[in-house]
């Protein structure tokens, strides 16, 4: 058992004498009538004098935030999901047992308020009691509000305390979910329709990335924890849904820092009779949509230092366009591997075993050099077959009709025109293979029954994912990936 200080002790001497007082310090259901914000928007252009005249009642719940006691009359705060606000206890009003218990009230235990609003002499918005309810007793002191839970990882690993004490981690908590409502509204109006697919799967593939593996005793096989919705989705297409997508975790055993966790939101949606185009319109348009609706902003937002500009069309540039622009070397022309390695190693790029197109030098080019400087909206198109597995070609059969989304070097969105040639696919999963063999440990593996679908005959479809997580971080303006997941991973203290 842990050591408790001198101020957990007080208070779990208070929780007896509650008892002792008929005072169940753990209570029951409390039947609110208000919030704090109800009770705000209840007096709104009124006067103190009108409220004298015309008494509004009200009975609120929440956690104390601060106390000022002056003998037989006293001030406390009290903070629910909307906001704090004060209330003022009498003696004369609320009586000498109420009283008592109020005296043994901490900052941080929970209570009910029944009164009447008034204004202070200092025009603040008050209620003056007249019963007081104690709910739920707090054993641990909560932090100082402004030198106590600083550390950034305390804040992640009580993200609890954090919400109480953080307008800011209350604020992102409470949008995140309004941000993927509209993305739900959104789609849902365009003929969307949102269905859910296994998370353990038993053939890895979807995208490129290292996975969980976890056993099934039943069947005495390991599955994987989806790294993506993608080949199930598909399958929706084949079956004729036409128009479909997932929110839904996904799971990468990978690095954490501040745009990666292991366990992450994404949306994926894939559109029969679709292409990247489509898939460009509905992006940008999402993205309009969520400022204008969850942001209430028309033209942009703040974000990483920089505006974010949404009233123009977003650019549209080829990937080897950008690498040109930056080192000078033209993937277009016909360049051959040693030369593109030879040219990225004198550029400190480092060519892994499985790097073996010179797509592969292509994209890492891209990401060291290109990447961080793609702060407006920036459609980023024509990705190397090499790392698009799952991609239809493009008429230069060395790239592939494939775009990913850019704000403030941040990748928003990935789409594609999905491959839905079997046989084409089906060398794809070889190379893929290749890969594996050759250390690459996240390549995708041969999805047989997949490509049986597939030899139904899937429509030509577009199909896009956007990382969740990311895109609330940047719409609601968070440095770190763990700012906007409510209990990311964490390493061990």
């Amino acid at each position: 058992m842990e050591e408790l200080n001198d101020q957990e002790l007080v208070r779990r001497e208070k929780l007896e004498k509650l008892k002792e007082l008929g005072v169940d310090p753990y209570g029951s259901k409390f039947e609110r009538t208000d919030t704090t914000k109800s009770c705000r928007e209840k007096v709104l252009n009124k006067t103190n004098e009108e409220l004298n005249e015309n008494h509004i009642y009200v009975k609120v719940a929440g956690r104390v935030m601060s106390i000022r006691r002056m003998g037989k009359a006293s001030f406390l705060n009290i903070q629910d999901k909307y906001g704090r606000i004060q209330a003022y206890m009498g003696i004369d009003v609320v009586g000498e047992h109420a009283y008592e218990v109020f005296k043994l009230t901490d900052i941080g235990d929970i209570v009910g308020l029944y009164g009447r609003l008034m204004f202070t002499r200092t025009g603040e918005l008050t209620i003056r009691v007249e019963e007081y309810t104690f709910l739920t007793k707090s054993l641990k002191v909560l932090p100082e509000k402004f030198h106590g839970l600083t550390d950034t990882e305390e804040r992640y690993r009580r993200r609890y305390l954090d919400l109480i004490m953080n307008e800011d981690a209350k604020k992102v908590a409470l949008l995140r979910p309004k941000i993927i409502r509209e993305i739900q509204r959104f789609l849902d109006e365009r003929g969307y329709v949102e269905f859910e697919t296994s998370v353990l799967q038993p053939i890895l593939g979807g995208a490129n990335a290292r996975p969980f593996i976890t056993h099934h005793n039943a069947l005495d096989k390991d599955f994987y924890l989806r790294i993506a919705t993608e080949l199930a989705l598909k399958r929706l297409i084949v079956g004729g849904l036409e128009k479909v997508y997932e929110i839904g975790r996904l799971f990468r055993n990978e690095g954490m820092d501040t745009k990666h966790n292991p366990e992450f939101t994404t949306i994926e949606l894939y559109e029969a009779y679709g292409d990247l185009s489509s898939m460009r319109d509905i992006a940008e348009g999402l993205l309009k949509s969520l400022a204008k609706n969850v942001l209430h902003s028309e033209n942009g937002f703040e974000f990483n230092g920089n505006y974010i500009d949404l009233s123009k069309p977003f650019r549209w540039v080829s990937m080897s366009e950008l690498v040109k622009e930056k080192t000078g070397l033209d993937f277009t022309s016909n360049i051959s591997y040693e030369e593109a390695k030879k040219f990225a190693e004198e550029k400190g790029i480092k060519i892994e075993p499985h790097m073996t197109g010179v797509g592969h030098i292509l994209n890492a080019l891209f990401e060291e050099f290109c990447e961080k400087d793609l702060i407006q909206p920036t459609f980023v198109y024509g990705h190397p077959i090499e790392i698009s597995p799952l991609t239809k070609k493009s008429k230069d059969p060395r790239f592939t009709e494939r775009f990913e989304l850019y704000i403030s070097g941040f990748e928003i969105a990935n789409a594609y025109s999905e491959l839905n040639d079997p046989i084409d696919q089906k060398e794809r999963f070889i190379a893929q293979l290749k890969a594996k063999e050759l250390g690459d440990e996240e390549a995708n593996e041969m999805d047989n029954d997949f490509l049986e679908a597939l030899e139904y005959g899937m429509a030509p479809t577009g199909g896009m994912g956007i990382g969740i997580d990311r895109l609330v971080m940047v719409l609601l303006n968070q440095a770190s990936i763990r700012e906007v997941i409510l209990f990311p991973t964490m390493k061990d203290r």
